[in-house]
């Protein structure tokens, strides 16, 4: 009878038994290049166990990235995954259909011409987002040499509730990042606040399609009026990006009537992520100019392929062709219809999810689920709790869940909140568990009677 903890190694007919492999049942220093080679199934289930360390993807209710895919794309990914993207001459395919991806997006975003518009696969919004503000940044400064004037001294305005890579942006390419504070009475940048950040130096506005803190949008439309009545007063035309990271493909399927695209001439550029609310797996993002001159030529480079010419714009240079095809998959697979149909899904659970948890009693909502499927709470009276929403947070995470809580940002520091982000893949049934489980936990909390320890350890989230 056979070992079951036995595997065959090699063709040669000996049996070995698993876990007593050499390399896995000794230890070693994982900080140090080994000196030797090992079995390929030796590596691989080292990997493995490695990685069972993990939390379950799909119960991370943190992060915004998709962590769920059918078959058919998992076999794509296996088809594609020796693709560089950056050998357009060696897959013109793959760069063909690259094309065809932000093509859809410009028609998605009503772009006035879609088809001859610009625009270019990234490896995430993050990158989107850059090139964006690179384009913002050097149309100003050829509009300023043009008029004899200074270049120095670029500012971007934007909220305080920016995802991070806004602050990258800021840094790396020498930008005054001008923050307007949120608050309770603006808790996003809106167009009563925006002309007071914005100069001459301005070279423009980013407005937020699903802030990351809470999933609320900035309304886009009232920041161009702003800018417009701005304009007419000062003569300032100052342009505006989206980062629609998360909103670019949620709201032309659930919320077609909020104007917040290319509808809005002032909107120069949106950058959006493939892996978040693209419905694919990591990593790609998109960035899609309105129109082919808002784009500086300086800043494209022409790579020959199938006999002709092809424009490209990247901050990466290699990087993997198969989340690319997994996009157009998705496009394919679903079209307009079924876009619609998962983010109206996944907004369906996202405000039974809230209403549930404002049911609870200690809780007051940020926001609903009714921009992008993401929502917050804070705890009522937080002052007269034995607990914190940190408490709350360690609680789930002993059932598997991972739902932060985070300080918000500066100017409303002093206040705690926790957020749940909900993908495809977290269904109806699975947000019942949840829901319970949240119940559990805050009984179990509110019968403290004295204050739970505080451990130090509340570092802020990281967005």
């Amino acid at each position: 009878m056979t070992d079951q903890r036995t595997d065959r190694d090699d063709d040669s007919g000996l049996m070995e038994p698993r876990f007593l492999r050499p390399g896995e049942s000794t230890l070693s220093d994982h900080d140090v290049f080994p000196e030797h080679e090992e079995l390929p199934q030796t590596a691989y289930q080292i990997v493995h166990d490695e990685i069972m360390l993990d939390g379950n993807a799909r119960l991370n209710l943190a992060t915004f990235v998709g962590t769920w895919m059918n078959d058919e794309s998992k076999k794509l990914v296996v088809d594609a995954a020796d693709k560089n993207m950056v050998d357009k001459d060696e897959y013109p395919r793959t760069a063909a259909i690259e094309e065809h991806c932000w093509k859809m997006l410009a028609g998605l975003w009503n772009a006035p011409d879609p088809k001859h518009t610009i625009g270019t696969s990234t490896i995430g919004s993050s990158e989107g987002a850059m090139l964006g503000g690179l384009a913002l940044k050097r149309r100003w400064q050829q509009a300023r040499r043009a008029a004899g004037k200074s270049t120095e001294q670029p500012n971007l305005v934007m909220s305080s509730a920016v995802q991070v890579c806004w602050e990258k942006f800021c840094n790396y390419f020498e930008v005054e990042m001008r923050l307007v504070p949120i608050s309770e009475e603006h808790p996003c940048l809106d167009g009563s606040q925006v002309a007071d950040y914005v100069d001459e130096h301005t070279i423009g506005v980013v407005a937020i399609m699903g802030v990351t803190y809470t999933g609320a949008y900035e309304p886009v439309q009232e920041i161009a009026e702003a800018l417009d009545a701005l304009q007419a007063e000062t003569g300032l035309d100052v342009p505006i990006h989206v980062d629609g990271a998360s909103g670019g493909m949620v709201a032309p399927f659930i919320q077609p009537d909020i104007v917040w695209d290319f509808r809005l001439e002032r909107v120069h550029s949106i950058n959006t992520s493939g892996h978040k609310y693209g419905l694919v797996y990591p990593g790609v993002g998109w960035v899609v100019w309105r129109s082919r001159d808002l784009l500086p030529d300086d800043l494209i480079f022409e790579v020959s392929y199938l006999g002709g010419s092809m424009p490209t714009l990247a901050l990466n240079f290699s990087r993997p062709g198969a989340p690319i095809l997994l996009q157009y998959f998705m496009f394919l697979r679903l079209g307009r219809e079924g876009y619609r149909a998962v983010q109206q899904d996944s907004q369906d659970v996202a405000k039974y999810l809230s209403a549930g948890i404002a049911a609870l009693g200690p809780f007051e909502l940020w926001n609903d689920g009714s921009d992008i499927p993401v929502f917050a709470w804070r705890l009522k009276d937080a002052d007269s709790h034995n607990w914190t929403l940190y408490d709350l947070q360690d609680r789930l995470r002993m059932k598997g869940w991972l739902v932060p809580a985070y300080p918000m940002p500066d100017d409303l520091a002093d206040v705690t909140v926790q957020r749940i982000v909900v993908r495809n893949g977290l269904t109806m049934d699975l947000a019942d568990e949840l829901l319970d489980d949240i119940r559990t936990a805050t009984e179990y909390l509110e019968q403290l009677q004295t204050p739970m320890p505080d451990t130090g350890n509340r570092a802020a989230f990281h967005h």
